[in-house]
C-alpha cells in the first residue's frame, strides 16, 4: 500500500494499518463497556445502598465513615416494618389503586383508541390534541380543584378518591399511545374479517385487541408503575393508614428520637422488589410494545 504526498510516494505496509484500525476498535471497546459499567453503578448503587442500609443496626448505620457492607446483618428493620407498622395494609391499598386504575385505563382507552385510529368524524383532531395537553399538564397543576372535587363527592380518604386522579392522567396518555398502535395496524385485518361477517365489536375483541396486546401489556405496566410510586395525590386525598398508599406511608415513618432510616430502606426494598420482578416477567412484551408499529412494512 502506497501513499503520496508532495508528488513523491511513500509506502505503508499492509500490517501497520490494519494494526492500527485493530487498535482503534479495541480503544472504542474498551471506552464503550467502560462507560456501560459506569452507568450501571450509577444506576444499581442507590438500590444497593438501600439493602445494605435495611440490613444495618441503629449504631451501624450512623456509623461515620459509612461501610459498603453490614458487618453484622439484622432483619430487625424488616420485622418493624411488617410486624410492627400498618406496612402490609399499605402495601394492600396500593395494590387496590394501581390494579384497579390500570384496568380502568387500558378498558376505557382501548375503546377510545380504537375509536379515534379507525372511525373517521369531524373533531377528532381537536380531540388528540386536547389529550395530548392533558398529558403534558404537571400534576401540582389541578390538585387543588382536584381536591374541591373529591370533597364534594365525599371521596376523601376512599380508593375512588385516589383512583380517580389518577385516571386523569393515565387514561389520556393509554388513549394517546393505543390510538397510535391501532392506526399503524394493517386495515386489511380489519377489512378481511369485516367480509367474513364480523362485527366492528368482534373486529375489535377479536381481531385488533389480540394484534395490540404487546402495547396493552406495555402501557398497563407503565400505568401500574406510575401510580405504585405517584405520591402527590396519595398525601392530599388520604387522612390515615386505612387507604394510604405505600409512598404516602413512608412518608410518615417516624421513630421514638430520630428518624428510622433502616426501616424506610427496608420499605423502599420490599415495594421496589415487585416492580422490578414485574419489569423482569414482561420484558419481552415490553420490548415488542415498545417497538411495535415503529417499522411499517
Amino acid at each position: 500500500m502506497s501513499t503520496t504526498i508532495s508528488g513523491q510516494s511513500y509506502a505503508v505496509p499492509v500490517a501497520q494499518v490494519r494494526a492500527r484500525s485493530t487498535g482503534g476498535q479495541t480503544l472504542r471497546r474498551i471506552g464503550f463497556w467502560a462507560l456501560v459499567v459506569i452507568l450501571m453503578i450509577f444506576c444499581l448503587f442507590p438500590f444497593y445502598w438501600a439493602i445494605v442500609s435495611s440490613l444495618k443496626g441503629d449504631l451501624e448505620l450512623f456509623q461515620t465513615p459509612p461501610t459498603l457492607f453490614p458487618h453484622s446483618p439484622t432483619l430487625q428493620n424488616y420485622n418493624d416494618v411488617l410486624f410492627n407498622r400498618p406496612f402490609p395494609h399499605n402495601v394492600w391499598n396500593s395494590i387496590v389503586v394501581s390494579t384497579v386504575n390500570t384496568l380502568l385505563s387500558l378498558l376505557v382507552g382501548t375503546f377510545c383508541g380504537y375509536a379515534l385510529a379507525r372511525i373517521r368524524f369531524r373533531g377528532r383532531s381537536l380531540v388528540l390534541g386536547f389529550i395530548l395537553a392533558v398529558v403534558t399538564f404537571p400534576t401540582i397543576s389541578i390538585i387543588n380543584p382536584l381536591f374541591v372535587e373529591m370533597r364534594n363527592f365525599g371521596w376523601i380518604n376512599t380508593y375512588q378518591g385516589l383512583i380517580g386522579p389518577y385516571l386523569v392522567f393515565s387514561l389520556p396518555f393509554s388513549v394517546w399511545l393505543l390510538t397510535t398502535f391501532f392506526r399503524d395496524l394493517p386495515r386489511e385485518v380489519e377489512e378481511a374479517s369485516l367480509v367474513d361477517g364480523c362485527t366492528h365489536i368482534q373486529t375489535m375483541f377479536l381481531v385488533m385487541i389480540p394484534l395490540a396486546t404487546p402495547a396493552m401489556v406495555t402501557i398497563g405496566l407503565l400505568n401500574f408503575i406510575s401510580s405504585w410510586n405517584e405520591l402527590i395525590y396519595a398525601l392530599t386525598f388520604t387522612v390515615d393508614d386505612s387507604v394510604r398508599t405505600v409512598p404516602a406511608a413512608i412518608i410518615y415513618f417516624n421513630g421514638q428520637y430520630s428518624v428510622p432510616w433502616g426501616s424506610i430502606m427496608a420499605a423502599s426494598v420490599l415495594v421496589t422488589v415487585p416492580l422490578i420482578a414485574l419489569v423482569l416477567v414482561f420484558q419481552g412484551r415490553i420490548v415488542a410494545g415498545l417497538t411495535a408499529g415503529s417499522v411499517k412494512g
